[in-house]
């Protein structure tokens, strides 16, 4: 083993989850193993996974089923999606799609290249209304590549390459900026007064299960003064929050030993690093796991049992936890510093 590997492995060992400092700020501070190695590129800006690869297959691969999903749309129709409300969908019920980062005062989309696998462009052509639709409604936007794209109420419109059969919506919140499409252009979600499923938006998100305090942690946020505190979840069980009571997470691929980072690029526009706390004010998990890691830029993050966590910017308010097995990926920390288990 070269010297400079030695090296980095005591450091990360005489740092990770060692000792038990008090002192403000006195997160046990170490430098991953090889800081500039990111295990998978990301996720296209927009899909809000950071899980490797582009599109929708974390494994690397173009988007499943996306070269289906680019055809006309044909009479378009307003079907009720249980969790989502009235959406619009295409003639073959596939469920339809706005993008928070387009524009539709002027009509402008911002979703091309990886997105654009993920998220395909409905076709302008041989679109029309049926009941319940207004054909005032329905417009065309030039897309970057010449073509042109269906607009309803002005924005762009979209099909979602991991929606496999006729009803599914799950794009609903995705990176918390992707809405299926009410009749009239805006979010259906909104519309419905619920929660999405999936991720955040404006509107929370369906699979948000509240939380209630653990014995001697307070209310939802967490204990009173505490920078880290453990909730209880009705469906998770205790799990970790910040200080505003926001679920921590880890990402599988990340490392810990050595300590690699798999959230770079693309996937920070979704899952923010959680910046280090004083562990001396950390409530109902051992202050020997709690620690901070230098990031490739060179900011520092809070780590726990060694692990990098993350909030989600699809958990729009405390006691959301729309992060939790996102992809198979994404997992809500216990008292432990262990990642909950998928089903909670």
């Amino acid at each position: 083993m070269a010297a400079g590997s030695v090296a980095a492995v005591i450091l990360l060992a005489a740092g990770c989850g060692a000792g038990d400092s008090t002192s403000a700020k006195s997160a046990n501070s170490v430098l991953p193993a090889s800081d500039s190695k990111a295990i998978g590129s990301g996720y296209g800006a927009d899909s809000g996974y950071g899980s490797g690869g582009t599109g929708a297959d974390p494994s690397g691969g173009s988007a499943a089923g996306a070269g289906d999903k680019a055809g006309p749309a044909g009479q378009l129709a307003v079907r009720d999606i249980p969790d989502v409300g009235s959406v619009v969908t295409d003639n073959a019920g596939a469920t339809l799609y706005r993008f928070d980062k387009d524009g539709n005062k002027p009509p402008k989309s911002n979703c091309d290249g990886d997105c654009a696998k993920t998220w395909p462009a409905v076709p302008a052509s041989d679109a029309s209304a049926s009941e319940g639709i207004d054909a005032a409604l329905l417009g065309e936007v030039v897309r970057t590549d010449g073509s042109k794209q269906l607009t309803l109420g002005g924005w762009p419109v979209y099909r979602y390459a991991k929606d496999t059969q006729a009803g599914d919506a799950k794009g609903e919140g995705v990176g918390g900026t992707w809405h299926a499409l009410a009749a009239d252009g805006k979010k259906a979600i909104d519309q419905k007064g619920g929660g999405a499923k999936g991720g955040g938006g404006e509107s929370g998100a369906g699979q948000d299960t509240a939380q209630k305090p653990a014995a001697g942690t307070g209310d939802k946020t967490g204990k009173a003064g505490a920078e880290l505190s453990i909730v209880a979840n009705e469906k998770l069980g205790k799990i970790l929050v910040d200080a505003e009571g926001r679920t921590l997470y880890r990402f599988n691929k990340d490392s810990a030993w050595p300590m690699k980072f798999g959230c770079l690029g693309a996937c920070l526009d979704t899952w923010k690093p959680a910046a280090p706390v004083d562990k001396a004010k950390a409530s109902g998990i051992p202050s020997a796991l709690v620690g901070s890691v230098k990031r490739p830029d060179g900011s520092m993050q809070l780590t726990i049992d060694c692990w990098p966590v993350y909030l989600f910017t699809g958990d729009t308010e405390p006691g959301q936890t729309n992060g939790h097995n996102k992809q198979g990926l994404w997992f809500a920390v216990n008292e432990a510093g262990k990642k909950v288990p998928a089903a909670g």
